[in-house]
This record gives structure tokens, sequence and C-alpha cells, in this order.
């Protein structure tokens, strides 16, 4: 099927590779389903796109490529939730603020978006440690 997208215009996207937010994002409620495109030949980041509104659209990472010492412990209720079985079935991003200069981009450690690969399930974790209160500035560290 093809869908508009923020970044890269139309895209054609197969049912399969779109992942089910049963509530949507925080304060994107309405958005149900998004994809992951790649974004650019760059294979650390990623766009979390909207199926339908082509202009919600959010760059991603893995937390764990930009912080090694980064954790995050999945409750049992969204384990349920997503029917995550093991931890092969879980991938885990982050949201970019992006900035100019690109140094100064952030990233929204206090609420990972979890997926499950294998279920195309998804849901973004709102996280309550005060170590992670503040997105880091993590372009700033290099």
């Amino acid at each position: 099927m093809n869908i508009q997208s923020k970044y890269v215009g139309e895209i054609d996207i197969e049912e399969q590779d779109i992942f089910s937010f049963e509530k949507g994002l925080p304060a994107f409620e309405s958005e149900t389903q998004f994809v992951l495109l790649p974004f650019g030949q760059d294979q650390v980041f990623q766009i979390l796109q909207s199926v339908k509104s082509p202009e919600v659209a959010f760059v991603v990472a893995s937390p764990f490529s930009l912080f090694q010492d980064y954790q995050v412990k999945l409750p049992e209720s969204l384990q349920e939730q997503l029917m995550i079985q093991k931890e092969d079935d879980v991938a885990i991003f982050t949201i970019l603020t992006l900035k100019e200069p690109f140094k100064d981009t952030t990233a929204n450690l206090q609420a990972p978006v979890i997926f499950n690969v294998k279920e195309k399930k998804g849901k973004q974790l709102l996280l309550n440690d005060s170590l992670m209160r503040e997105s880091i500035e993590f372009f700033q560290r290099n």
C-alpha cells in the first residue's frame, strides 16, 4: 500500500510492516498505526511514520547505540499488553528532537517507544526515574 510520509514523500509499505499502537502516542492518540522507515543511508536513525497522517513522523534511534549505560525495565503490564514473550521480540527506540546545529539534538530517554516486532505492537513508555527526567544532549558528549 502507498502512504505519504513527512521525510521521504510517497512510499510503498507492506501491511505486515505496520505497528499497532492501541492508544496512539501521547498527544497523538488518534494515530494508531505506524511504520519504521529508514532515514537515509545511516542505520542509526529511523523514522517512525504515521500511516494515516504524513505530517506525524518522528526521527528515532536505539538508545543503546547512543548511551551504553542506558537501561529500561519493562513493567509486566506492558509486556502483557504488547504480548511480549521473549527479549528477542523487543525493539526500543527513543524519539529525537532535531535541532540546528545537529549537535544540539536531544533524545527523550524518559519516554522510550517499545515495540514487539513479532506481534507488530507498540507503545510509548513513560518512565519515572528521576535520573531521566530531562532529555540528554548526546551529541555534545562526543
